[in-house]
């Protein structure tokens, strides 16, 4: 299957062109740069010529919302550029960025890439040792870190990192007393390149021209799901070129706003946060901490918002915890308004035939929920909304489009640039990812594996020509590991990641990305990871949300004193088994997945966690590594047993290792026989 559509030029006066002396000032097809602004310093220098008072980041610091202009941030990293030449960074360098989002950081890549040298993010959340396996790969001689916490992990590193020279730390707060022979300060690099820029004028000018597309323009590591992560190496081209296509897709603007709150580590970041910023020249802003995003979200109400499925999980985790908690006339009046939103909000969305009284009464829950709730969730001005990065559950899609949120599902991956598939307006469903993304072929193989081509295809894995040629043919195709198919529409279905996917022992198909998408419906659980390959029937394991078990706990006076006790209360185990049997339900009525219903399940005593390798960086089940830590307890699903000694290590925050024993209950799910048929009772209660 091929994209269709041509790109054409936006009208004139809707993106100004560049006629300063000595560069041309054609766009190119998709209207939004000039041909010769093809890497991230040129589209920096176009910005700040052609909107220099308009804002281009925003960072919220002590409560207050400070703004940068396009000039200003040329200026700023200018500075910056001019102060990592004085230091030492050469073209071809790689220079690693690690901190949470922070407008200084995202120019440290327009600085590095200024001067030649590969930036390269690394997870904020990154233990030492996953930070060493990283700057050992890439060579990194410099690092430009957010705070303290961040260069004690690279301390920590250092004496094994033989090639790490320098670090810059951003925030200075607990550093005065930290030995300085191999660190600066942010604001000296810059002073240091201010006075240098003062006296060579033409340095960063002629550097930065020296850039070309097709250089490589930054290193982004794979979430490394099945061993260690990989360097993806994609160039300007790649970047530039795709999300120039992704905004005229969806006519983004200079007017819009985004708010960047995830890993910029994460190519969704990059792209969305980073590429089509400096592409449609929109404002990106910074929220004040981790801990402050919702708040900063309401505050700033951003048009543009990009988000994994796990922050809309959470977000409408929030929202039932305090219906949970509302009186029963508002309790009534909620669920009356989105059993009416869920039949006919995306049909309104989407301008189809809805009966006059379903819209009338639509229109009343706008002003008495929708919107209020919106409003809540930082979502009021938002016109555009994705989520990527792993499948979201069909329900919770449904729930936010219900809402008159236009939610759009995309699919990509690292090697894509992120763009494979889109779903274009009016043609959105929860069920696929849309059509392929403007330039990009798709195809399905043989095995049923998804497979793409496009201008987004990186150039090839750090120091790994093997893993390079297993994933990208000779003629330019991209394996992505994911099994799917095209609908008679033309829009692709992806079923799960092609490994995953399997058959019961009944020869029945087994999906279990689909079913634990369903699952984490529930506010209550929070992780799923299923099982069923080869078996006779689909067992799981269930991550309970400490949150939401824990408020509906202390509603119905129920004691418990930590994560591992709340998940062994019986009530706790009746809550669970009842939205079990509830998505048993739903899959009963699906001809394909029937016999995929979950026929027994546990809680486990602890949250599956990244520190833990159990997770990625992007909170992707790492399936096999759970599969073999947790065998003993995978047999014991599968046997029949009641109850399972669990011993075993775990991680800690703070790096410590401690040891997590107890018995584990398993209890059992009533399963429903499909077309009305009896349900088969579990053996016993749980």
């Amino acid at each position: 299957m091929t994209s269709g559509g041509t790109n054409q030029s936006t009208a004139a006066g809707d993106r100004p062109e560049l006629t300063a002396a000595g560069y041309r000032p054609e766009l190119t097809a998709a209207g939004y740069r000039p041909a010769w602004a093809d890497t991230f310093p040129k589209l920096l220098r176009f910005q700040a010529m052609t909107r220099p008072d308009r804002p281009a980041s925003r960072e919220k610091t002590y409560g207050i919302w400070q703004s940068w202009t396009w000039k200003e941030v040329e200026q700023n990293v200018r500075d910056l550029a001019c102060g990592l030449h004085l230091m030492g960074l050469k073209r071809g360098d790689k220079i690693a960025i690690v901190g949470d989002n922070r407008p200084r950081l995202y120019w440290t890549f327009v600085a590095a890439q200024a001067l030649g040298a590969v930036p390269v993010p690394v997870y904020q959340d990154a233990v030492a040792e996953e930070m060493r396996f990283v700057f050992d790969h890439a060579e990194i001689r410099f690092a430009v870190t957010e705070d303290q916490e961040q260069v004690d992990k690279l301390l920590e590193i250092k004496s094994r990192c033989p090639k790490l020279e320098r670090v810059v730390y951003e925030d200075p707060r607990g550093m005065r007393h930290y030995d300085h022979s191999a660190m600066s300060s942010y604001e000296q690099v810059q002073e240091q390149g201010r006075k240098f820029a003062s006296g060579n004028p033409g340095f960063y000018s002629a550097e930065m021209e020296k850039g070309r597309g097709g250089d490589v323009a930054v290193m982004l590591y794979t979430s490394g799901t099945t061993g260690q992560p990989k360097g993806c190496m994609l160039s300007f081209d790649n970047l530039v070129i795709t999300a120039e296509n992704a905004a005229r897709f969806d006519k983004v603007t200079s007017e819009d706003e985004v708010l960047a709150y995830l890993p910029m580590a994460w190519v969704g970041d990059h792209v969305y946060s980073f590429a089509e910023g400096y592409v449609a020249g929109f404002c990106v802003a910074c929220p004040e901490s981790g801990a402050t995003v919702l708040n900063d979200l309401r505050e700033l109400g951003p048009t543009y918002f990009f988000a994994p499925p796990r922050i809309f999980e959470n977000l409408l985790t929030t929202v039932m915890i305090r219906m949970e908690d509302a009186g029963a006339i508002k309790h009534r009046m909620f669920k009356f308004f989105m059993n009416l939103a869920r039949r006919s909000g995306s049909r309104i969305m989407d301008r189809q035939s809805v009966p006059f009284i379903d819209r009338w009464l639509y229109a009343l829950g706008e002003y008495l929920v929708y919107g209020p709730l919106k409003n809540t969730l930082g979502f009021s001005r938002v016109r555009l909304c994705y989520t990527a990065g792993e499948a979201i559950g069909p329900d919770i899609f449904e729930f936010y489009r219900s809402l008159g949120l236009n939610m759009k599902q995309l699919y990509g991956m690292t090697e894509a640039s992120v763009f494979i598939a889109m779903q274009p307006d009016g043609m959105v469903r929860r069920d696929t990812v849309g059509a392929p993304a403007p330039q990009v072929d798709v195809k399905i193989a043989e095995n049923g594996e998804v497979m793409f081509k496009s201008p987004g295809v990186f150039l090839e894995y750090y120091k790994n020509p093997q893993a390079t040629a297993e994933t990208k043919t000779a003629d330019g195709w991209v394996h992505t590991g994911d099994a799917g198919y095209f609908d008679p529409d033309g829009q692709l279905k992806i079923i799960d990641r092609a490994k995953d996917v399997g058959k019961l022992k009944n020869g029945s198909l087994f999906a279990p990305k689909y079913i634990e998408n369903k699952l984490k419906f529930f506010p209550a659980i929070r992780e799923a990871v299923a099982f069923g390959v080869g078996r006779d029937r689909v067992c799981a394991f269930i991550n309970i949300d400490m949150q939401a078990v824990g408020d509906w706990a202390e509603r119905r006076n129920i004691p418990y004193g930590s994560y591992q006790e709340l998940a062994a209360r019986p009530e706790v185990y009746e809550l669970v088994k009842g939205q079990v049997e509830e998505v048993n339900r739903d899959l009963a009525r699906d001809p394909h997945m029937k016999s995929s219903q979950i026929g027994r399940f546990l809680l486990l005593p602890k949250e599956l966690d990244a520190d833990d390798g159990e997770l990625t960086r992007t909170r992707k089940v790492r399936r096999r590594f759970i599969g073999e830590r947790y065998g003993e307890l995978v047999e014991a699903l599968f046997s029949g047993r009641d109850l399972h000694e669990l011993k075993m290590e775990v991680r800690f925050e703070d790096g410590r290792v401690g040891n997590l024993s107890g018995q584990v209950r398993i209890a059992d799910a009533r399963v429903f026989a499909p077309e009305g048929a009896a349900a088969s009772e579990p053996r016993k209660a749980a």
